[in-house]
This record gives C-alpha cells, structure tokens and sequence, in this order.
C-alpha cells in the first residue's frame, strides 16, 4: 500500500459523500491456508498462461490495516473448505477472528459431510452473520443432499451466503447456474450472493435475481481491465444492473488480486450507472444488508 494509493481510495469514497467502503468479499483465513491459496497462485494461476500476482501480499496486521487506512468500514473473512472435515476447523478460527476484529462480519462456511447440519447451526447460534461456499474448489454439488440441512438453517435464519458458482476463472464439475437454479427451486428464500457478478455466465445469474428476490450479486474482480480481457460483460446488460440497483454488493477478492484496490473501485465507477447506484453498491446496500 502506498499513500499514493491510500489518497486515491480515499478521494473515490469522499468524492461521492460516503461514510467508506463495505466489501462483502474479502479474504481472512488462518495463515497456514492463506500460504496454500498463494502458492497456489504462484504455481500455477486458475488458468494456464495466465499470471496472477497478489498484490497485497502482507502478514494479517498489514492487511488490516491497509483496508483501514483505506476507509472500509465492513469486511468479511471469506474462509472455505476443499475437502471434509474442514469446515468445523475454520468456523472456530471465524468465530474468534471476528471477535479479535470487530469491523469485519463474523464469517463461516460448509462442505457437504454428515457434521454440516450441527456445525452450521452452532454458527448461527453462535452469531455468524455471512457464509461461503465455493463450489468450484469445493467441488461439490450444491444439491448434495448432505448439504439440505444446511441450506433449510441459513433460509430459516435469513444469512446471506456469499457463492462462487460462476464458471470463472475455469468450470468445475457442478459450476454454472443450472446447479443454482435447481436450488433456489427447492430454497426459494435462500439469500445468496453471487460472487464475480456470476462470472462469465453475467446473465444467466442476473436473470436468477430476477426470479429470485433473495438473489444478491457481488461486483468481485468483475468490470476490471483484468477481467474484461477474459470475460467481458455484456454491455447490452449494464440496464439490468440499474434495475438490481439494490442488490449488487462491492466486493474486492482482497488480498488476492492482481491490481490495486483502487481499480476494483474505478471498475465499478466507470459503468456510468450514476453516483446514487455507485453510493449504494460500494457501501449502502452491504451495510442494508447487515442490519437486517
């Protein structure tokens, strides 16, 4: 972070009359697993030929404090398994990370096994706010019955679940919006948030949110120069995010993105949807969100 950065930041939220940043999408995970996710990047990136530094690559306290600095007032610890008997582990690490950091939302996460149902219920008992679940490295089936318990306690208690199930950066097995389409089918109420915009199937997930009032989508990575040279978003469809003015959520993937902070900010801006529309994603909207 640079102080360079730390005033362009700044001067984007000020500019528009806002109290700071809400990010829906950032990434706080037990070291040990962070270090995975990076050497993964480092090794051999989502998809061949591509690379991806990351550009905040900095102990936690670092972290922290850069998204202070920068005037996010509300950020999320997005932790996720890839296989059984995970979960549990990473909820309690949750749990007393948001404790220890009181600007970011308690945060947990699934995997379909046969301890979902009780863990997911102790935390919502024990007071988490968001949940992810990442289908893609997961590889999991949002319909696995295991995971029926799971997603009846969330509808019920009305959390919002932040997915990636978007067929970027590369398709997994169960990706792609016929699996969330089927779910909503059965949990009509569920409230999930759609990462990367539904990443690169824009459409299909916006038209989810049509049917679906619960439906969120979260502008992670999604508008960016990075992105738009991959999977680009329609223009044709800029008119249907007028319409879900308020339910797109700002999201950054911080730490683990290959730009600045600041353009993930910009992206955004230069949609040309208005101040009031920017007002509302980047803050408004999260924080509607958790004072339900």
């Amino acid at each position: 972070m640079s102080p360079a950065e730390t005033v362009e930041v700044r001067t984007f939220w000020e500019g528009l009359g806002l109290p700071g940043i809400f990010d829906v999408h950032t990434h706080f995970m037990p070291k040990n697993v962070m270090d995975k996710v990076w050497a993964y990047f480092d090794a051999v990136g989502p998809l061949t030929g591509m690379t991806w530094p990351i550009s905040y690559r900095h102990d936690e306290d670092v972290r922290l404090e850069t998204l202070r600095e920068f005037g996010v007032r509300g950020f999320t610890s997005m932790i996720y398994p890839h296989k059984p008997d995970m979960a549990a582990w990473l909820n309690a690490w949750g749990a007393q990370f948001a404790e220890r950091t009181p600007d970011c939302v308690h945060t947990a996460t699934f995997y379909p096994e046969e301890s979902a149902g009780d863990y997911v219920a102790a935390a919502i008992s024990g007071g988490a706010r968001i949940f992810k679940s990442h289908i893609q490295v997961g590889n999991y089936s949002p319909n696995d019955p295991l995971l029926d318990p799971v997603w009846g306690a969330i509808e019920d208690a009305g959390i919002p679940v932040v997915i990636h199930c978007g067929s970027g950066p590369a398709p997994g097995t169960y990706t792609g919006p016929g699996p969330i389409d089927a779910l909503l089918q059965r949990f009509p109420r569920l409230p999930l948030v759609i990462a990367h915009m539904g990443m690169p199937e824009y459409d299909d997930f916006l038209d989810l949110a049509d049917a679906y009032s619960e439906v969120r989508l979260d502008t992670t990575m999604a508008f960016t120069d990075f992105s738009e040279a991959a999977w680009p978003f329609p223009p044709s469809s800029r008119s249907r995010l007028v319409d879900l003015q308020d339910r797109i959520l700002f999201g950054s993937d911080f730490p683990n993105i290959p730009y600045t902070y600041a353009e993930a900010l910009t992206a955004v801006q230069r949609l040309d949807l208005g101040d009031d529309w920017v007002r509302d994603v980047c803050y408004y909207n999260g924080t509607r969100l958790f004072e339900r």
